[in-house]
């Protein structure tokens, strides 16, 4: 995800293209660039359920969100990445410690874009090759599983964008691809009124997308309060691998 309050579909249409890459991607038109969206299908017994997943890039923890999980039983799925792995060990071995609520996801070793052009999205770089999107996956997975983590099932990539060929390329390294249908914080780049709001539109069967890892900002206070709405509503939260997703691509 990024940072900067640009939003993805901005990027896609073209309209901040040449600010944003520069130059040296002229060749690469904006529709090369794929988000995934991913709904949970069916409904359970029990009633409708939303899927949260938060992505871990860098920098420190934010506990407004983490202590919320715990201490409501809240279920996620929480994408790690080296940065933010080398810096919140502790923190990894209390997700660890709770495999009924998180499933660890794989966020990349580097936090660099699972692109195999080269290019900066938001300030992030791109992997730049398919032998860098490869390393960029399987590093991930290694520093989890050298962590003691399980080895990942999922994988999301610095920006969630993607090229059709890296697609297939994480695909072919055995990951399933996550993404998201509503975007809670834009990057941590949302006042927390709205991050709330976008949380509050969750109906059955969504898959969110923010961040755990900006403490310093007001978008992490709008996700506990978006929590705590979906529960009073009365949404299950699952993790990814507890449903049936359906995957769609859009350029």
């Amino acid at each position: 995800m990024n940072g900067s309050g640009l939003t993805r579909r901005g990027f896609v249409a073209g309209a901040v293209l040449p600010a944003l890459v520069g130059p040296a991607m002229a060749a690469l038109g904006p529709h090369d660039f794929l988000e995934p969206h991913m709904h949970l299908l069916g409904r359970g017994p029990e009633g409708p359920r939303v899927a949260l997943t938060f992505d871990a890039c860098g920098g420190t923890t934010d506990h407004r969100i983490l202590d919320l999980l715990l201490a409501e039983e809240v279920a996620a799925t929480i994408f790690v990445a080296g940065p933010w792995l080398a810096r919140n060990r502790t923190v990894f071995k209390a997700l660890l410690a709770r495999p009924d609520l998180f499933e660890i996801g794989n966020h990349g070793l580097h936090h660099h874009a699972a692109i195999d052009e080269t290019a900066r999205l938001w300030g992030v770089p791109t992997a730049g090759s398919p032998h860098g999107v490869a390393e960029e996956v399987e590093g991930g997975a290694r520093l989890i599983e050298a962590a003691g983590g399980p080895r990942p099932k999922w994988f999301r990539g610095a920006t969630a964008l993607y090229t059709r060929s890296s697609i297939h390329e994480i695909e072919g390294l055995g990951y399933r691809l996550a993404g998201f249908s509503i975007n809670g914080d834009d990057g941590a780049s949302l006042p927390a009124r709205k991050v709330a709001e976008n949380y509050r539109r969750a109906q059955d069967g969504a898959v969110l997308i923010s961040h755990i890892n900006h403490p310093e900002k007001s978008a992490g206070a709008g996700v506990a309060e978006g929590i705590r709405a979906l529960k009073a509503r009365g949404m299950r939260f699952v993790r990814l691998s507890q449903a049936d997703v359906q995957v769609s691509l859009a350029a």
